[in-house]
């Protein structure tokens, strides 16, 4: 046997063997073309390797060729036995040390395995496909905290690979044509390359293809499992749709990886609050402050928590302390005055006024208004009330896209599809179930007091304000959208008796992470469900629709001073939320018309005036006994999202039923849009009824 040859090295004998070409060749054409016909023939690439060792015996890549040959015909004993004798022959070959460990995992040797590919990467740190098997080897011992690190490295490894970094370039740039055609080509020679696959599944997200950025992300995850910024995608991207309870699912392994993180914490933090899990969200940030993370953020999401759940005295010291230590912080200031039973001092709106000039952020400077406006309101100050309102409505109006025609037509669409003829010849389709309780109507119409008393009922559950309806809803008008029908109106009625059936057993599955309870009954407070009634009616026909009502100047105007979060996109201006009042009556008083009995509607000054009737009229309509805890709704320690979170926690009082009329003088815009529908109420106009 020669004396350790370099790896890879020829020498320029001359020789033939089975399977050459007639012509000779030399030592390095044979040894080049026994390795070419490994995959495709390895039996022919065991005859080249032998006939090369019988001409050059011991000769170290011929050996390992042989190894390679016998380990992919099945023979593991003899490749062993080769692959080892030249792995003591030639100890610092990295690639003998792999391919030895590949015959060890598949003869079911896992320790060995890892032996081998630790001595592999102590050879060569960046041996990707060694980094691969190691962690799959060390799963198999189960090792999977040293797996997820071998996971890591790996993805390390790769990103210091010329074709993925061009990769990445080109993504950046937009071409995503090209940077998926070198991304496909990687995976077909590296199928567990896990930094391919999750660039893959960036591209696919980038170009807005969810479902497939998904699943690509998923195949990285069953690659490498410990993949973090992998698995940290792939939940920021499933909370995007409707898989949050599965994101949450793969927020917490993130979590576990990584204790000490503070983003994964918050990550998971945020989706525990979607799906209603307040408490739990709280421990993670009391938690977190609690080790000294002192973050304007973690507080202000902290104080959100607190609110919702009802702690009071804990959600202002939150908010307090976020805005103390970040005084320009607009949403800390808006969430503090947005309980409504805090009033802000003068202290608080001479350091709003000084914080004003150092906020560059047009979202957090209108919060900063909307706060002001309520501490000036509260001090009695309506016309500088106003005018802060009016600042933060413009500003925030400005960042968003709103056509107040589409509301109009969808409206008016709604009418001309929903009529008795129509729901007539759907009767008894859909599904049976009359699990969900629908509040819909405006914001700031009552909704959460009716949620309160209904969910203050041994028998219903309150959940929040769920998308559900509305994705369904949204799916079906992208059909129209992508050219598959012509109108709506033509999707609606193109749906047979299974199609409706399913999209109302689709809805009860989507909405069934949120229902803690195990009560027969839940309720979903969207009020933009408004616009589906019909929907509702041709999916869930034995669901319970509840329309909360209020005077249209008193809730166009509450809303038009509220910060909304996210949606409501129609309440940053005066006239568009007026005009978009009117056309809710118009739809509703329509489907009243052709649906009679279908919605009962709670008028708020109603309610106010004579709770109890109400509350009984209520739930007869629901088809529920009437119980005193629905009387006593505000010792219902239930979480609460919505706005009204703090008032529907006492006992119902009247100084908020006319409280517009201070701002009357201010108010010309929404009368004027409003028109009929104001003087009117609480019946609807002659040419809308």
């Amino acid at each position: 046997m020669q004396a350790n040859p370099p790896l890879l090295h020829g020498v320029e004998d001359v020789m033939a063997g089975p399977g050459a070409p007639e012509k000779t060749l030399t030592l390095d054409a044979a040894l080049g073309h026994a390795s070419a016909l490994l995959g495709r023939d390895p039996a022919m690439a065991l005859g080249q390797a032998r006939e090369i060792l019988r001409v050059v015996p011991g000769h170290p890549q011929a050996m390992l060729i042989e190894g390679q040959a016998l380990r992919l015909l099945g023979d593991l004993a003899a490749a062993r036995a080769v692959l080892a004798r030249l792995a003591a022959d030639q100890p610092r070959s990295a690639l003998t040390l792999f391919e030895l460990a590949l015959v060890h995992g598949q003869m079911g040797e896992p320790r060995q395995a890892v032996v081998a590919l630790e001595r592999a990467l102590g050879l060569k740190p960046d041996f990707l496909p060694a980094w691969h098997a190691l962690a799959g080897a060390l799963r198999e011992t189960g090792r999977e905290a040293d797996a997820r690190i071998a996971d890591a490295k790996a993805v390390e490894a790769a990103t210091r690979d010329p074709v993925l970094v061009k990769a990445a370039i080109a993504m950046h740039q937009q071409n995503f044509q090209t940077v998926e055609a070198m991304l496909e080509e990687r995976i077909r020679m590296l199928p567990r390359d896990a930094a391919a696959l999750r660039l893959y599944g960036e591209v696919a997200w980038r170009q807005g293809q969810l479902d497939q950025a998904i699943a690509r992300l998923k195949r990285t995850l069953e690659v490498a499992p410990g993949f973090g910024a992998a698995r940290e995608l792939l939940v920021r991207i499933m909370q995007m749709g409707p898989d949050v309870a599965d994101a949450l699912v793969h927020a917490s392994i993130l979590l576990e990886d990584e204790p000490d993180s503070v983003g994964h914490a918050l990550l998971k933090a945020s989706l525990q609050v979607r799906l209603g899990e307040q408490e739990a969200a709280g421990t993670i940030y009391r938690g977190l402050v609690a080790r000294g993370v002192d973050q304007p953020r973690v507080w202000l999401n902290l104080g959100h928590v607190e609110k919702t759940l009802g702690n009071q005295a804990d959600a202002i010291a939150a908010y307090r302390r976020s805005i103390a230590l970040d005084p320009a912080l607009g949403e800390g200031w808006w969430s503090l005055a947005n309980l409504k039973t805090v009033k802000l001092t003068g202290e608080d709106i001479a350091a709003m006024l000084a914080a004003q000039e150092g906020i560059e952020d047009d979202e957090q400077a209108s919060q900063l208004h909307f706060a002001l406006g309520k501490a000036y309101e509260d001090a009695g100050e309506a016309e500088k009330s106003f005018e802060h309102y009016a600042r933060g409505n413009a500003l925030r109006r400005k960042g968003i896209e709103y056509d107040p025609e589409r509301i109009s037509g969808d409206a008016r669409e709604h009418a001309e599809i929903f009529t008795a003829p129509f729901l007539s010849s759907r009767e008894g389709q859909g599904c049976q179930a009359d699990d969900p309780i629908f509040i819909v109507g405006l914001p700031r119409a009552g909704s959460t007091l009716v949620e309160q008393i209904l969910s203050s009922h041994s028998k219903i559950e309150g959940t929040m304000e769920l998308p559900d309806l509305m994705m369904i809803a949204d799916r079906l008008h992208s059909r129209v959208e992508d050219g598959e029908f012509a109108s709506y109106g033509d999707v609606v009625r193109s749906l047979d008796a299974a199609a409706l059936t399913r999209l109302g057993e689709e809805y009860l599955e989507r909405t069934r992470v949120h229902r803690k309870e195990g009560k027969r009954r839940f309720i979903d407070k969207m009020p933009n469900n408004w616009m589906h009634v019909g929907l509702i009616r041709l999916i869930l026909p034995r669901a319970t629709i509840i329309d909360a009502r209020r005077h249209p100047m008193g809730c166009c105007f509450s809303g038009w001073k509220q910060f909304f979060a996210r949606g409501q996109l129609f309440t940053y201006d005066l006239t568009e939320i007026g005009r978009y009042y009117r056309d809710y009556v118009g739809q509703m008083a329509a489907f009243d018309r052709e649906a009679p009995g279908a919605v009962h509607r709670v008028i708020y000054e109603r309610m106010v005036a004579d709770t109890e009737a109400e509350v009984r009229s209520l739930l007869d309509h629901v088809g529920v006994p009437f119980e005193e805890e629905c009387l006593a709704f505000w010792r219902n320690r239930r979480a609460v999202r919505t706005a009204s979170s703090e008032q529907v926690r006492q006992p119902i009082f009247t100084d908020g039923v006319d409280h517009w009329k201070q701002f009357e003088p201010w108010l010309a815009p929404l009368r004027d849009a409003l028109g009929s529908v104001e003087t009117a109420y609480p019946q609807v106009p002659e040419e809308l009824a």
